[in-house]
Formats: structure tokens, sequence, C-alpha cells
């Protein structure tokens, strides 16, 4: 994939399939540790040890429309050629923790993408999901919480067409002053 966004969406699409109700994504970005770090974890119905010992297979997937699942593989592959790491954990019944750890300063490092698209297009797909997004850039940071937004709009539904302009723009507008700190 050409973004990190794009693995992200992957992921998270696999924690909304996981019946998860709650879903946090952070991103650390660490200029003096040369470190680019992301983590998404969810409180799904997660893997049991068997499942998890192959879920790195590009031929294991749990869908039933086809027989591959290249969405954890690519995004390991991705992570260890930018001499960087790859774990999941996961516990039947309790949910799934991925980190995707990349050295920031790789050249072959794809970068972000678009969040803010990537975050309203998983409110979209399924607006019972509570999402937490947290980003770091040097001592900077920047945290998005649909809990905390819905409480705000109370009865206007987060998928109301105003609410999700706003949301996209502030996301977007949010994360290119964190980045410029």
């Amino acid at each position: 994939m050409k973004e990190l966004s794009l693995h992200i969406l992957d992921i998270i699409q696999n924690s909304i399939t996981a019946k998860s109700s709650f879903i946090k994504i952070k991103i650390i970005e660490d200029l003096v540790n040369d470190t680019y770090c992301i983590e998404i974890e969810d409180d799904g119905i997660g893997m049991d040890e068997e499942l998890l010992k192959k879920v790195l297979d590009p031929f294991v997937t749990t869908r039933t429309t086809r027989k591959v699942g290249l969405g954890l593989p690519l995004f390991q592959a991705s992570a260890i050629q930018c001499d960087g790491s790859f774990e999941i954990r996961s516990k039947l019944g309790t949910g799934t923790f991925v980190r995707a750890m990349f050295r920031h300063s790789h050249i072959d490092r794809p970068p972000l993408g678009n969040m803010a698209d990537t975050i309203i297009t998983c409110i979209m797909a399924n607006s019972s999901i509570d999402y937490f997004y947290e980003h770091y850039f040097k001592n900077n940071k920047f945290i998005f919480n649909t809990r905390e937004v819905k409480e705000k709009i109370e009865e206007l539904p987060i998928t109301d067409l105003s609410v999700i302009n706003w949301l996209k723009e502030y996301i977007k507008e949010s994360l290119c002053v964190l980045v410029k700190t």
C-alpha cells in the first residue's frame, strides 16, 4: 500500500469485522530516536492462539469471500523493510493489538496519507463504534475522541453531514498544526 493510512484503515476494518465497540489508534513520531510507531488496539472478539500463529500467512483469512488476507502481511513487510518491527497480540474475547514500528527517516517508509479521511471513513462505516485517535509529533500531541464528540453534539448523529464535514476539517487542520510545530 502506498500510504500508512491505508494499512490503518485495513486493520480497523478487521476490528470492525471482529465486532469491536472501541478502537484506539496511536501514532508516535519520535524524531530523536528516529522511530515511527503505529498502534491499533480493539476490544473485539480477538483470536485464539492457533489463528494468531497463522495470521501473518497471506493464505490464511477468516473471510469467506476470498482465500487470501494480505493486510497484515503487507503491513508487516512494510515495517520490516523500513528497519522496523511488527507485533500482534490477541486473546479470544478481549481484543487485538497491532504495532508496526518503522525507522522514521527510512527512504522507503510510506507517507502517512490522509488520516482525516481514514477516521471519517471509519465513523461512516460504523458510527456505533467509538474511536480514539492520538498522534504525537515531537513533544506535541493531537487527540480525537468520538465519545467526546457524541457527548457535545448530544441528539445530532455523528454521521450528520454538517458534523462529518466539520470533523474532517478539524482533524485535517489539527494534524497540519501538529506537524508544523
